[in-house]
């Protein structure tokens, strides 16, 4: 069965995501796991396909002309190639960051392709009605499932002992008594790792310990008490961004600072794309 060209709003049931700040914090893990795969010239479009995909979290059926012309507005006629924003596309299938369908107008002929964004991979298999769509796509995308589904199906044999070095040792030792193998343990870091990043804290390397110890037995305290936590990567995300939230503003207050903190993702992924200006 092809899939028919429309409005964006007709294709809703492609969106991966409850909401846009579900979209935001999956597509920031993206970017901070393969923001130095892209090019300076493929994350412009990259991050111009992220704003596309704002009306419906995730989803994006925009014209490829339509995306540049508005980068090419934005940098006064300094924007992007379409061969650029093509590699950048096939970069982020094989990484896994989007799926591609092909659609088609009513009277056969073939229409711009419909953008989906996938969810940042937890600790937890994707279920299998989820991974198999009912339409069917091209020979591309289909190889390219197949070599993401692969890669989400290596099992983790490890025990924490193998654990990464740069994790800290008490936290190694909390979250062992609970998920003991070291892939697991060290998935639980990186999620320390990005929100430290994200709220610029990652140089307070005792704060950062002890906010996240703090923050993995208040979920293991919820998961004891409910069984309402389904994903516990996704969890422990939501309540690390609350902590360091709170962390980072009583650093400004202590500093008498006025210096807003963003809550848009937007707005951060513009800071890294000047940052990256400005150290390559």
């Amino acid at each position: 069965m092809s899939i028919k060209s429309g409005n964006t709003e007709e294709f809703k049931q492609f969106s991966q995501f409850s909401s846009l700040q579900e979209f935001n914090q999956h597509t920031e893990m993206w970017l901070l796991e393969h923001k130095y795969d892209f090019t300076k010239g493929e994350l412009v479009g990259l991050k111009r396909l992220v704003r596309f995909a704002a009306k419906v979290p995730g989803v994006c059926n925009a014209k490829i002309g339509t995306i540049l012309k508005s980068i090419h507005a934005q940098y006064d006629d300094n924007g992007i190639s379409r061969s650029t924003f093509k590699r950048m596309i096939l970069k982020a299938m094989e990484f896994g960051i989007i799926t591609v369908f092909e659609t088609e107008r009513k009277n056969g002929s073939q229409s711009s392709n419909l953008y989906q964004f996938n969810r940042f991979p937890s600790n937890e298999l994707p279920k299998e009605e989820k991974m198999n769509h009912q339409y069917k796509t091209s020979n591309l995308i289909k190889t390219n499932n197949q070599k993401i589904n692969k890669r989400y199906e290596e099992p983790s044999t490890l025990d924490y002992s193998y654990v990464s070095s740069t994790v800290p040792h008490p936290f190694v030792q909390l979250v062992k008594c609970f998920f003991s193998d070291a892939k697991t343990i060290e998935e639980y870091w990186h999620m320390v790792q990005i929100t430290a990043f994200r709220f610029e804290c990652t140089n307070d390397t005792e704060d950062i310990l002890d906010i996240s110890i703090q923050a993995f037995r208040q979920l293991i305290g919820k998961i004891k008490r409910t069984n309402l936590v389904k994903n516990t990567i996704a969890y422990f995300y939501g309540i690390l961004n609350n902590k360091f939230m709170k962390y980072y503003l009583e650093q400004v207050s202590a500093m008498e600072t006025t210096t807003p903190i963003s809550h848009s993702f937007i707005d951060g992924i513009d800071a890294e794309w000047d940052w990256l200006q400005l150290n390559e």
